[in-house]
């Protein structure tokens, strides 16, 4: 398993090595021992899988408050998709920094996404598949967004995208408080 630091502090690239034979291939997409000796720790109690039909669908940009901050761990399992970090810890050098990630079913890639981050994703291709481990319960008093497009990231667009309704009535980032610091890790 490789692992690799990106340029926002703790949120980290994953390639799970993939054993192929004439059958295909076997990979190991979490081992808690390897990912600790990296230094995630995250504890995760639930996973998520979402479908997208068309290219272009864009879900984000998502977090979940304390007391119930969730650390990710992302992959896309069928497909392509632009995945997307955000920084929004209060007191942090890099906040409101962003890092986008392309992830492929064909190549494996994962991201780990710590607390204090926002999180989402456009898909690349039809028929996507995108799934996620959570270091925390789903707590809808907690479920937040931040509109997609009022941070300039690149979301690699081809025009508008499929949003759901959450995501358009989203506030802007510069309305926005973060609930999230630098000093408490969440």
């Amino acid at each position: 398993m490789k692992i690799e630091q990106t340029k926002l502090d703790g949120v980290c690239l994953i390639t799970p090595a993939r054993h192929g034979d004439s059958r295909g291939w076997f990979s190991e997409t979490w081992n808690q021992r390897a990912l600790a000796a990296a230094g995630i720790t995250a504890a995760f109690v639930q996973d998520n899988h979402s479908f997208s039909a068309q290219a272009g669908t864009l879900r984000g940009l998502h977090y979940q408050a304390p007391p119930h901050a969730q650390d990710k761990l992302v992959r896309c399992s069928r497909g392509a998709v632009l995945d997307v970090a955000v920084d929004v810890r209060r007191g942090s050098p890099r906040f409101g920094a962003w890092v986008a990630q392309r992830l492929t079913a064909a190549r494996g890639e994962q991201l780990f996404i710590p607390k204090g981050f926002l999180h989402g994703f456009v898909t690349l291709e039809p028929d996507t598949e995108v799934q996620y481990k959570c270091s925390d319960f789903y707590a809808p008093e907690s479920d937040g967004a931040v509109r997609w497009d009022s941070l300039a990231i690149a979301w690699e667009l081809d025009g508008p995208p499929q949003l759901s309704a959450k995501d358009a009535g989203a506030p802007h980032f510069s309305e926005w408080s973060s609930p999230f610091t630098l000093e408490d890790g969440a």
